[in-house]
């Protein structure tokens, strides 16, 4: 039960990472549209934030890859999950520092910290089930 608990939140993790992927692909327009619903203000196209995307959506979807890798293969990986756990935890501190620091409305930052700080924890009290289930 407790590796099954695990594999969900880590799986979940993946989710939450891996949704970026879609900022590799999506024209600028769509990004801007899809960053507007999420409470941006316009932005005018500038070639130069259009590279930070692409750049920050393609680490993020490989963060999201890594913690699929986990999710399939936790036994294999047990050494680095605690690792992954804690990167979810000061992300999920990161966020919420500065999403009420800049005083931002509750959607979507309280959705992004509350999920990183939740998995996080999940992962880290889950995190002996790979090891356990590995002997």
């Amino acid at each position: 039960m407790r590796l099954r608990l695990l594999k969900l939140s880590l799986a979940a993790a993946a989710v939450v990472w891996g949704v970026s992927l879609v900022g590799v692909f999506v024209p600028w327009s769509n990004a801007e549209e899809l960053l507007q619903g999420l409470g941006a203000n316009p932005i005018p196209h500038d070639p130069m934030l259009d590279y930070w995307l692409r750049m920050a959506a393609g680490a993020f979807t490989m963060i999201g890859l890594l913690f699929l890798a986990l999710a399939v293969f936790p036994r294999r990986f047990a050494a680095i999950i605690p690792l992954f756990g804690w990167l979810m935890l000061f992300e999920g501190v990161i966020l919420a520092l500065h999403g009420f620091r800049l005083g931002l409305r509750p959607f979507p930052f309280y959705g992004d910290a509350c999920a990183c700080l939740v998995l996080g924890a999940s992962i880290l009290w889950f995190q002996n089930a790979a090891l356990e289930s590995s002997k």
